[in-house]
């Protein structure tokens, strides 16, 4: 194969590429074909790799590759994974990187020793012969790394491209980055600028139980993400914590979105919708409890265990006592509201109540306190969901009920029966897997062991 000449800077590269055909890029399933250290470790990865059916269709749909084209290339990937650190070891200051290519992702490697192609084809691996070292990148970017804080606002982005042997500095002012470039001492030769009008920010998680603020100043609790017409993301919380149109920001006091509906008094629940900067999760913070995985919305049965997450007093468990309550606060009555016996305090409002992985509903009010305990009121969050048309996010990132879900009484295979009187510590079998009764009861349609981890436990 001829030289191909790479511009960077006003240097000229000449790169060769070493073509293999020994190489096999086997299929899933296949075996190696030649015995190069590439293909022993593609083998290898062949025999562990496993890769779940909806990561290859992802990979196919996203990278626009036939399936069979992506499960040859995660293969191809982990063989290429496993082998670098033993060729950056063998080609030693003449390293200058290895990445994959093509739609099956075939292993390059580069050298700046044309002595070492022949040691880089007995790997299994293609070769590129370049003009500058791994480690005279990395020196040249970390000049530019010692020159942030004098770095021009429009060059936000910098970084080392292996697969071109140069720095890359991406700039909407190219002429200003190139002076600051100069002026870090980084070396010109080393270094393009590249116009680029990418403007990066930050992305934050909206989670369960974290704290908002309203306008200049109140504080609430986020009740559980959500998403509308399956791509706007936001969250529900308490209708009396602000009106539509009000903006809110996160408990790190970044701009975060828009109360896009509320209703106080008569119901006390809100919906917010979040700026492309916050991305919904399906969890809840439970603060002293870790991270809480949000599954679904099952209504939790009076007596079943039920905790809440709030920004001011974290996290604290007790039980649903009655269902369907209405309460008089002082700016008027809620009605459909659940009453229960955990305790909460001013800025919990909104925040999260949630029964196993079932998220129940947003917190309103009550009274006492979580010194002295006392009574919680919680809009139910099948309602909002109901109300506004919003769907809950759960764990993984796939869509929940818009409303209580349909139940069944159809037993997969399983002991469980509606109707049936269970007492606690008692098993049953349902869907393939073994329960333990939790407390005393006596099942009803809705009430599978899955759908109430108040009452069964997965033994």
């Amino acid at each position: 194969m001829l030289p191909r000449k790479t511009v960077t800077a006003g240097i000229a590269i000449a790169v060769t590429m070493i073509s293999v055909p020994a190489l096999a890029f086997a299929a899933k399933g296949a075996t190696a074909q030649d015995d190069t250290p590439y293909s022993i470790a593609q083998a290898n990865a062949q025999a562990v790799a496993d890769p779940p059916q909806g990561l290859v269709d992802a990979v196919s749909r996203d990278l626009g590759i036939t399936g069979p084209q992506a499960e040859t290339r995660l293969v191809n990937e982990a063989a290429a994974a496993a082998l670098e650190p033993a060729l950056r070891a063998r080609l030693g200051v003449s390293y200058a990187g290895s990445w994959v290519t093509g739609p099956t992702s075939t292993p390059v490697t580069a050298t700046t020793d044309r002595s070492q192609v022949a040691a880089i084809a007995e790997a299994g691996v293609q070769a590129r012969v370049v003009a500058r070292s791994l480690s005279s990148l990395d020196q040249a970017k970390a000049a530019l790394d010692a020159a942030s804080a004098k770095a021009p606002k429009s060059a936000p982005v910098w970084y080392v491209d292996v697969v071109d042997n140069t720095v890359v500095v991406l700039s909407s002012n190219p002429a200003k980055a190139a002076a600051w470039v100069k002026a870090s001492g980084a070396g010109t030769s080393a270094v393009q600028v590249v116009r680029s009008a990418e403007k990066p920010t930050l992305f934050y998680d909206v989670r369960g139980g974290d704290a908002y603020y309203i306008g200049s100043g109140t504080r609430c609790s986020v009740g559980f993400s959500v998403t509308k017409a399956g791509s706007q993301g936001g969250f529900v919380s308490a209708g009396h914590c602000g009106t539509a149109g009000s903006s809110t920001s996160g408990s790190n006091r970044v701009a975060m979105g828009t109360f896009r509906g509320s209703s106080f008094p008569g119901n006390d629940y809100s919906w917010v919708e979040v700026n492309s900067q916050w991305t919904p999760t399906g969890v809840v913070y439970g603060y002293s409890a870790g991270i809480l995985p949000v599954r679904g919305s099952t209504v939790a049965q009076v007596g079943s265990a039920v905790c809440r997450a709030g920004s001011t007093t974290g996290y604290h468990c007790g039980s649903v006592q009655q269902l369907n309550a209405s309460v008089t606060y002082q700016e008027g009555t809620v009605s459909g509201v659940t009453r229960t016996n955990v305790c909460a305090e001013p800025g919990d409002s909104g925040g999260s109540f949630i029964s196993g992985d079932q998220a129940q509903g947003v917190t309103s009010g009550g009274s006492g306190n979580c010194s002295s305990g006392g009574t919680t009121y919680f809009q139910p969050v099948n309602e909002i969901l109901s109300t506004y048309g919003l769907t809950l996010a759960t764990q993984g990132g796939g869509p929940g009920p818009t409303s209580t879900p349909t139940v069944t009484t159809t037993v997969p295979g399983g002991t469980w029966a509606a109707g049936t009187t269970y007492t606690a510590g008692a098993t049953v079998t349902y869907g393939g897997s073994t329960y333990r009764c939790l407390q005393g009861h006596t099942a009803q349609p809705g009430w599978e062991p899955p759908n109430v981890p108040a009452l069964w436990q997965r033994a």
